[in-house]
């Protein structure tokens, strides 16, 4: 959310800034000048997401494929797609989901306190004594059968997370706590059940574990931005788990901006200003020194200071969403993706990379360094997910590209949509060419564009009425 300074349309989009500072995926606002999406294609979009995530849901006692059991947590669980796409509760793609719209409040304070359920009470080290699952820490994924936490990606095995063969970092993924704030956050705004911040889970308050969540991401001392250092490294963002990143890393420390921000406004619903002012303060300083730390001459914000250190497309249109990057920052960056995106270097079929190509490590990999070979899944295929955070950045400069750049999205879709039969599977999680799709009917893939779209067109004619 922020303004484009520039004297033509710069009224517009002030406008649409005041009108829009509520709207949030990760604090997503609409895009500006014209509506980038006809009204045609948003309700295909709308329609395929809603089916998308119907098809994610697991019911109780619905049973998954071998061996992964039956629903047994006593309520809807929400995995990250269907066509028995990863068969678990995964926490971040179902936070990230959550304003479509289509998920019920019974079913939101169900995963939200099987989340703070499983939330660690005790810093342990995993049986193959490899790694360290520290104090408050949020699963990556729950076990449906189980409810067991898995704090590591790569295993649905409770004993062998965190082992060698399993080998995600030695700590578990940095943006989970982030999520975990989120889901809490969205659900007392959509319900107004204040009263659930004081409800005991395990012995402790749900604002106590949200709290506890929030400071489990390690930082350097006297600092509030994410950091990581080998031996103790983590993941940074699940959707580049296979990625090894280290030092100061931009992109949980964008989640860890807005968690600070929802904090800030959960204390401030229960009259606690200290609290309140507190969390707003590691925000503010978050937004201060997000720019210092990762801008790079282009406008982009690369992943870290450390290993794959290189501009980050994701974190950057995030970034320009949430109002982190301002001013000449931000032209540059939307024009730096605009310019990839005219040149190729950018999209495919309106599927967005997590590199610009021509800002690969180098010739034998995207990231500098990747558990995965070039081009394949997070080390340079094209995802869905970020389609919409792109979308919105190019807007700022050239809204007929990101008209352009949405309608191939859709028109991928309608190409591969998996309601067609069995030989058809799109939204994918990520496609290169087309040689290269996994994972076949992706909730994030739809749900987290539809929600910036559905956002810029309800905006965008309602200024229009005016």
């Amino acid at each position: 959310m922020m303004l484009f300074l520039r004297i033509k349309g710069a009224g517009k989009r002030i406008i649409k800034f005041l009108f829009l500072s509520f709207i949030y995926v990760f604090s997503y606002s609409a895009v500006d000048g014209n509506i980038i999406i006809d009204e045609e294609d948003l309700l295909f979009l709308r329609q395929l997401t809603k089916d998308v995530l119907e098809s994610s849901r697991i019911y109780p006692t619905q049973k998954l494929p071998e061996p992964f059991g039956v629903n047994n947590t006593g309520g809807v669980l929400i995995r990250p797609g269907g066509k028995d796409t990863y068969p678990a509760f995964w926490i971040r793609d179902y936070a990230m989901s959550l304003e479509t719209g289509f998920i019920k409040p019974e079913e939101q304070k169900h995963m939200l306190l099987l989340t703070a359920k499983t939330q660690c009470d005790q810093t342990w080290i995993t049986q193959s004594e490899n790694a360290m699952i520290p104090v408050g820490a949020i699963a990556d994924h729950i076990l449906v059968d189980t409810g067991l936490p898995i704090y590591f990606p790569g295993t649905y095995d409770y004993n062998l997370q965190g082992s060698k063969q399993n080998q995600y970092g030695l700590f578990p993924p940095y943006c989970d706590q982030f999520f975990f704030i989120k889901m809490a956050y969205y659900y007392i705004k959509s319900t107004s059940d204040i009263n659930i911040l004081v409800a005991k889970i395990n012995g402790k308050s749900l604002l106590d574990r949200l709290e506890l969540a929030f400071n489990v991401p390690p930082t350097k001392k006297n600092d509030n931005l994410v950091f990581t250092v080998e031996p103790f490294n983590g993941v940074d963002f699940g959707f580049r788990d296979a990625i090894h990143i280290t030092g100061e890393l931009c992109f949980p420390s964008i989640l860890k901006y807005k968690a600070a921000k929802e904090l800030s406004e959960l204390y401030s619903r229960i009259k606690d200003n200290d609290k309140a002012t507190e969390y707003n303060l590691i925000a503010l300083n978050i937004k201060r020194k997000l720019n210092k730390t990762f801008l790079n001459e282009n406008g982009m914000l690369n992943a870290s200071t450390g290993k794959s250190a290189q501009p980050d497309v994701w974190a950057t249109a995030l970034a320009i969403f949430m109002g982190l990057l301002n001013g000449d920052d931000q032209i540059k960056a939307s024009n730096h993706l605009r310019n990839a995106y005219k040149n190729g270097k950018l999209a495919h079929e309106g599927n967005i990379r997590h590199i610009i190509t021509d800002e690969d490590f180098n010739k034998t990999t995207a990231w500098e360094v990747a558990k995965v070979p070039k081009n394949i899944y997070q080390n340079g295929s094209f995802w869905g997910t970020p389609t919409g955070w792109v979308a919105y950045a190019i807007s700022l400069v050239d809204t007929n590209s990101a008209r352009q750049l949405v309608k191939e999205y859709i028109e991928h879709l309608k190409k591969y949509d998996y309601r067609k039969g069995e030989n058809f599977g799109a939204p994918y999680e990520c496609i290169f060419g087309d040689f290269y799709k996994r994972g076949p009917v992706y909730l994030t893939s739809v749900s987290c564009p539809f929600i910036v779209l559905n956002a810029d067109y309800n905006a965008m004619k309602e200024h229009q009425e005016r």
